[in-house]
């Protein structure tokens, strides 16, 4: 029976919204495969690696019977990139579809669909919020590159994800930096959009880390919506077709109020791109073992300056408007590129304790965003 029929790319844009969760290698094998479920003319995609669920679905079929079944998601895609454009079917047959396009034809294996372990989506959800997709997608651009990857400490493997009132705020550290970013749902709405919905008690969770990295991927630059949707131990997210289903991670977050600094009295301002690039420059004689850059502030200078195991040195200088006292400190460079490379400002603002505080990154103007770097010994 006839599963699909329509054209290359209107099959491919479902899928890859889908297939992006799927483990290559699971212990069960049906994780490595796409739930297809046909509906009338309506077709469904879901794919899941347990703690994430993503579904879509499209107008793919022309009526007919009603079925479903599982196939790889990797040679499914790999397969529709490689035809060339054109109308494709799919066909459901003894335990195998056939995809059909022009005179190529592919048989693939097929598991039950009735096997597949789909998430069970919470009943009740204690909050609900909506936000714009390029809103969420910023603030979590802001942030991502300092979430923890596989730490023992599974609860920095993630993002920290508050909502009080119509204020939102994002928080990532991996123990080494922290990144802050917030936004005001109620500013910036258009004079006649009704006002954003203020959620009524304070929301705490962390997000998983592939979560984050897969709505990144999915996320428009646009003001559709994304509603959001908070329980116990999951949230959901819903946009245009789609729907991301995530399991939460338990645990206590660091309080980042304590680990962002105030009253630095060592403050300079420059050019983002400017020290991008002088760091950038530096950070090629360093090692994949030893990141280490050195900072000495001094009256109307900042140099930086990297020595490597083979006595090899490198020294960049740029022009500050700075007359305090001179500090030396070192730092991860790539910490530092991260930040600076995620930002889209013309200028940063630096602020500086003693050598062995923290450093403070922010943009003049804007108290939206904050980064702050432990030193590091040199």
């Amino acid at each position: 029976m006839q599963l699909i029929k329509a054209n290359r790319d209107a099959i491919l844009k479902p899928l890859q919204v889908v297939s992006g969760i799927v483990e290559r290698r699971h212990t069960l094998p049906i994780l490595a495969n796409i739930l297809i479920r046909k509906q009338g003319d309506e077709v469904s995609f879901l794919g899941t690696d347990i703690e994430i669920q993503i579904r879509t679905a499209a107008q793919l079929a022309n009526g007919g019977e009603d079925a479903a079944t599982t196939v790889s998601a990797r040679k499914l895609l790999d397969i529709l990139r490689a035809l060339p454009d054109g109308e494709v079917a799919m066909d459901l047959a003894a335990k195998r579809l056939t995809v059909k396009s022009g005179k190529s034809r592919f048989a693939l294996q097929t598991l039950g669909a009735d096997e597949f372990p789909t998430v069970a989506v919470a009943e009740q959800w204690a909050a609900s919020l909506t936000i714009p997709q390029k809103r969420l997608r910023h603030l979590f651009h802001m942030v991502h590159f300092s979430m923890a990857q596989q730490d023992i400490r599974y609860y920095l493997n993630g993002l920290l994800w508050v909502v009080e009132g119509t204020m939102v705020r994002v928080v990532a550290t991996d123990g080494h930096r922290l990144a802050y970013s917030a936004c005001d749902l109620a500013e910036g709405a258009a004079a006649d959009a009704p006002p954003a919905p203020a959620v009524s008690s304070r929301i705490e969770v962390i997000v998983p880390r592939k979560t984050v990295l897969e709505l990144q991927r999915l996320l428009d630059d646009s003001d559709e919506p994304v509603t959001i949707d908070v329980a116990a131990n999951q949230i959901r997210f819903r946009f245009g077709s789609v729907e991301l289903v995530s399991k939460l991670i338990e645990g206590k977050f660091p309080d980042y109020q304590r680990v962002i600094p105030t009253g630095y009295q060592r403050e300079v301002q420059l050019d983002r791109p400017l020290l991008a690039g002088s760091l950038a420059r530096a950070a090629i004689l360093t090692s994949d073992k030893f990141k280490g850059v050195r900072f000495t502030l001094a009256p109307g200078a900042l140099k930086i300056q990297v020595t490597n195991a083979e006595q090899e040195e490198a020294v960049e200088e740029l022009d500050v408007d700075y007359g305090g006292e001179q500090l030396e400190i070192g730092f991860n460079v790539a910490y530092l590129l991260d930040a600076l490379n995620n930002l889209k400002s013309e200028q940063v603002t630096l602020q500086f304790g003693d050598a062995n505080s923290s450093a403070l990154m922010t943009v003049p103007g804007d108290e939206s965003f904050k980064y702050v770097v432990m030193p590091m010994r040199i």
